[in-house]
């Protein structure tokens, strides 16, 4: 299912650490398969490690489109360097306006995956921008001449060789320690990078438009009594059923 731009621009008012705790309490209340071989499965797993923003002050929120990479070797490379049918562009060119391209760069740090000339395709759909859990060169260029939303764990002068070879578009990826399948959420902010399951959007974004205004309301009563944060924080049931009684 594509999220819609209206469920977009919703989380766009919530920031990474609210819609993190969504999907940290959805991820509380156990997994949705039954017990067996999937009793594991969690979606607790949803912050990417090591990601920052290189382009700070900027929010990002659109729906990812995936690209994996692999060691280069000379054999795959009769595969991969097939100019603009090049995996990358194939990404690239899936993006379009409130997409996002997610890069498994392998977490090196030490390469770029992508600087200014490619990512200009990224500019031409008209894409949201690009995270990667491996390093970006150029970023003033494209933070500058595209107003790209840019996260990466840092930014370097090399190319992606010899350590990085893009090798398959629109397929489900690690990123930063975390899954992301094409078509889920990417939530990013100077705090770091969140990946919201597609099939969770609308439970996520329930929750989280409902816990900012529960915060609110509990900084007026300790306001208002001289009170402690504890006496209200974390949430308790019986202080989200005397916020909902009051909202009426």
């Amino acid at each position: 299912m594509k999220l819609s731009d209206k469920l977009i621009e919703r989380f766009k008012k919530i920031d990474s650490a609210t819609i993190y705790s969504g999907v940290f309490k959805l991820g509380l209340q156990g997994s949705q398969f039954p017990a067996g071989e999937h009793e594991q499965a969690s979606w607790q797993n949803c912050f990417m490690k090591g990601v920052k923003s290189m382009t700070p002050g900027k929010k990002l929120v659109a729906r990812a489109v995936t690209l994996r990479c692999v060691p280069p070797r000379p054999d795959l490379l009769e595969r991969t360097r097939k100019g603009e049918f090049s995996p990358e562009y194939i990404a690239m060119g899936s993006c379009g306006p409130g997409d996002v391209l997610v890069i498994d760069g392998m977490g090196n740090k030490d390469y770029s995956i992508l600087g200014n000339v490619k990512t200009r395709h990224l500019y031409m759909q008209k894409a949201e921008g690009l995270v990667t859990d491996s390093s970006i060169r150029d970023i003033d260029k494209i933070s500058k001449d595209y107003g790209l939303s840019v996260f990466a764990a840092e930014r370097v002068p090399t190319a992606n060789r010899p350590a990085i070879e893009p090798f398959e578009a629109n397929v489900p990826i690690g990123c930063g320690g975390a899954l992301v399948m094409p078509g889920d959420l990417i939530v990013g902010d100077d705090d770091g990078v969140v990946v919201v399951p597609n099939k969770l959007a609308e439970e996520i974004i329930e929750w989280a438009e409902e816990h900012e205004q529960v915060e609110e309301y509990i900084i007026k009563l300790m306001d208002e009594e001289k009170a402690s944060p504890g006496r209200y924080y974390p949430v308790t049931a019986e202080t989200l059923e005397k916020f909902r009684k009051s909202s009426k």
